[in-house]
């Protein structure tokens, strides 16, 4: 039986995309900002196309406190540190990201203070006396401080800095509101906070965001987008799948691209309508595919071979979609219902029609690794 020594006493849960320069680093920062404690690290690594998780386990063999979780088929920082929680069986579990620009050194008063004041969640905040953001680009500051505002929206704290990914969590805390957890985006502290029912015992303890040594920054133009179907899932996630919601919005888009394809074959062309509306129809599902891919479906994104055979699957449910689409909406209408009623009509059966296929069909949940 393992003694009091050797139990784990603190897990660092550690996210990462094509990280391999850092591994290391981070390893050794770990060791000298925690060398008293008993603790364990676990990088949760989304299949690196670099090696990161080949050479985590290279490392694991020799230190059998670093610990490695690939996951095939799915991406994202937040479900990331969800997994890694779960992953582990310490009283304590921290997040940190992998780029090196939080301040390991912090860890230690995070766990201490957390410990003996008796709280829920400890996190690192920029915005406290004392933190700082470093040399961000005032532009970068700007979007950051705008983000914290529109999470007033659905916080339940006072919080500084919500936006931080780097903090620590009671494990009992977080396995009471693990279930109301969205794991949209990388925001996973405004997660927890907003998905609690209850007020959190919390304290923000300053730290100063430093510049990324190795490797390139995660935070795309797809960014903004997720955190706002974040916080849309929690306004409304309750009432209507938030995925269904970002469906709606591109099969909107769709529309516009629709309408403006006939527009442009029947005025610059010599086309017939019949072939215009065959056009517009393949064009504007190539497009709803391929926006729902990279929004819609993030973190079961399609490539390769598996792109085409999605578009060929989506395309049949769509055209399946089209024909009950058509056939409510004159149903409705013959029923003297007005145009409008009747039209929507349609449009609502066809896009619970697409959704619900395609996200069965095209998007296939993704099997555990």
């Amino acid at each position: 039986m393992p003694t009091s020594d050797h139990i784990i006493e603190l897990s660092v849960i550690v996210p990462t995309y094509n990280e391999h320069p850092n591994v290391i680093p981070m390893i050794e920062s770990l060791d000298a900002a925690l060398g008293e404690h008993r603790w364990e690290v676990i990088f949760v690594d989304d299949d690196s196309p670099d090696g990161t998780a080949s050479q985590i386990r290279e490392i694991a063999k020799r230190d059998p406190r670093v610990r490695v979780l690939q996951r095939v088929g799915r991406r994202g920082l937040s479900s990331a540190a969800i997994e890694g929680i779960l992953a582990s069986s310490a009283p304590f579990c921290a997040v940190i990201d992998g780029d090196l620009q939080h301040d390991e050194k912090l860890l230690a008063t995070m766990l201490k203070t957390i410990k003996e004041e008796d709280l829920d969640v400890v996190s690192g905040s920029r915005y406290v006396e004392g933190g700082g953001l470093g040399d961000w680009q005032e532009s970068r500051a700007k979007i950051s401080k705008l983000a914290t505002r529109l999470s007033r929206a659905v916080l339940h704290a006072d919080l500084t800095d919500p936006m931080s990914g780097f903090f620590m969590i009671r494990r009992s805390t977080f396995e009471k509101r693990m279930r109301n957890l969205s794991g949209i985006g990388f925001k996973i502290l405004l997660d927890i906070f907003a998905s609690s029912k209850e007020p959190l015992r919390y304290r923000e303890l300053p730290y100063e965001f430093r510049s990324r040594q190795a490797g390139e920054s995660k935070l795309d133009s797809q960014a903004a987008w997720e955190y706002f179907m974040l916080l849309l899932d929690k306004l409304i996630g309750h009432i209507v799948p938030v995925r269904f919601v970002a469906f709606t919005l591109v099969g909107g888009v769709g529309v516009i691209v629709h309408m403006l394809t006939v527009w442009l074959m029947l005025n610059y062309t010599d086309s017939e309508f019949t072939i215009a509306q065959t056009t517009a129809t393949l064009i504007a599902m190539t497009s709803n595919y391929a926006m729902n891919n990279i929004l819609t479906y993030r973190d079961m994104r399609l490539t390769g071979w598996g792109w085409i055979k999605g578009w060929i699957s989506f395309t049949l449910a769509c055209s399946v979609g089209a024909l009950g689409n058509i056939g409510i909406a004159t149903y409705i209408f013959e029923q003297d219902t007005t145009w409008v009623w009747a039209s929507l009509s349609g449009i609502i059966v066809g896009a619970v029609w697409n959704y619900a296929v395609t996200s069965v069909y095209t998007w296939k949940k993704p099997k555990a690794a």
